[in-house]
């Protein structure tokens, strides 16, 4: 090709000129897509009210990697923009306070969805309170999504709306037993016998049943079961009760406010368990650690997610970055899920190609995510026909050095455990 005087000029700016043109078009394309309203349920205020601003922070997170032009993130979504399929529509997040009641929760759902119109709902922290909306979604037929419920039962109602993306307590309680067996085996001082405290909820009824019967299938008898009243003003009682227990292992299964005042009562009486393995919820809190400090030092909890996983999952330190400038906070177990729950919904909405909902909860099912496109430590995303993530698989975590670490399972471990049973 021979070149005319200011041809070669002429072609670069033609160049130019196409690449802004078709960066226009491609804006102005994302600019007419209509956003897409999604639901938000969690206690943003009253009982509850960090864990919901926590999961509030969580969820914009999420909304602001798959929005917002930046460099890519490897994970699902991570290249920023909007959602492809859709014209680059953006995903946006309309929350509303459950204050952590059940049936406020019932009426804040039916309002997202007769008057914002929202295409699907995440939520919501408490079980009590997941029981409701999915009900209230199911009956206007539009996905709820589970984030971070963890009770059993939620996914055995024969709902045809309802999606859990993470871990369920038989789930995470199968988690527990497999590590006591395997350190059992490793340090040869295997754990006798086990206590349970958890509150008169759904979640401690779920939890506590599920502990029961795998107790019972490993031959591991249960010295203390104790059942208390949720928000109690003081567990100094059950913290004397657990004492004369002796148990090797207590299994408690409380939110935060209850976490801490049962450490707080164990210490005050000078008892401390040999091991602690905990359900979650409050254990996994901020402001737990923050409260009980030293106290906390050894306990272990059951994980959906693991901040230190990051040679396993490249793409956390970005986005804990995004997490931690929002809330001043890194991610836990409960953010984690929160945040790839809405991962999950975009790319289902994105592959759907639209908002219509029997399309949505078609493209629901369907869905088929490689862990590795996550930020959790789970073989995958994918839905059984009750709409249970069966590829959610969690680890067991402890705190050490005052933070949680991974130490179960092993190839996924990142500190060797500490257990004091039968020393």
């Amino acid at each position: 090709m021979r070149w005319r005087p200011g041809g070669r000029v002429r072609f670069f700016a033609a160049l130019v000129l196409s690449g802004f043109l078709l960066a226009q078009s491609m804006a102005a394309r994302a600019a007419d897509a209509p956003d897409i309203p999604i639901g938000a349920v969690f206690p943003l205020t009253g009982n509850g009210s960090e864990v919901g601003l926590d999961a509030k922070a969580a969820l914009e997170t999420e909304a602001e990697i798959i929005n917002t032009p930046h460099p890519p993130i490897p994970m699902l979504l991570g290249a920023g923009g909007g959602l492809p399929h859709l014209g680059g529509a953006k995903v946006r997040l309309i929350f509303a306070d459950s204050q952590n009641d059940p049936q406020k929760a019932r009426a804040e759902a039916e309002r997202l969805i007769t008057q914002e119109h929202v295409v699907a709902i995440i939520g919501s922290y408490t079980s009590a309170t997941a029981a409701t909306i999915s009900q209230v979604a199911d009956r206007y037929e539009i996905p709820y999504i589970s984030s971070d419920n963890s009770s059993p039962s939620l996914s055995a109602r024969g709902l045809k709306w309802f999606f859990r993306t993470s871990p369920h307590d038989v789930m995470f309680t199968q988690a527990m037993f497999d590590f006591f067996d395997w350190i059992g085996k490793k340090t040869g001082r295997p754990p006798k016998s086990l206590a349970l405290i958890y509150e008169d909820s759904i979640f401690g009824a779920d939890s506590s049943r599920v502990q029961k019967e795998m107790a019972a299938a490993a031959h591991l008898p249960i010295v203390a079961d104790i059942r208390y009243r949720a928000n109690s003003p003081s567990l100094s009682a059950e913290a004397e009760r657990l004492r004369a227990a002796h148990a090797d292992v207590l299994m408690p299964s409380s939110y935060t406010n209850d976490a801490i005042l049962l450490m707080r009562a164990m210490h005050e009486l000078g008892y401390q368990p040999p091991a602690i393995m905990a359900q979650d919820a409050g254990f996994v809190q901020k402001a737990f650690l923050d409260a009980v400090g030293p106290l906390a030092e050894g306990v272990m909890s059951r994980s959906a997610f693991a901040l230190d996983a990051v040679a396993a999952r490249p793409a956390i330190p970005a986005v804990n970055q995004r997490y931690r400038a929002r809330s001043g906070k890194d991610l836990n177990d409960l953010t984690g899920r929160e945040l790839t729950a809405l991962q999950v919904l975009a790319d289902a909405i994105d592959r759907a190609g639209s908002t219509d909902h029997e399309k949505l909860r078609a493209a629901l099912r369907a869905t088929d995510i490689d862990g590795k496109q996550t930020i959790m430590p789970w073989q995958g995303v994918r839905f059984d026909e009750t709409g249970q993530n069966v590829e959610a698989t969690p680890v067991i975590q402890q705190v050490i050095g005052g933070a949680y670490v991974t130490v179960f399972p092993p190839e996924v471990a990142t500190h060797a455990p500490l257990w004091h049973v039968g020393e």
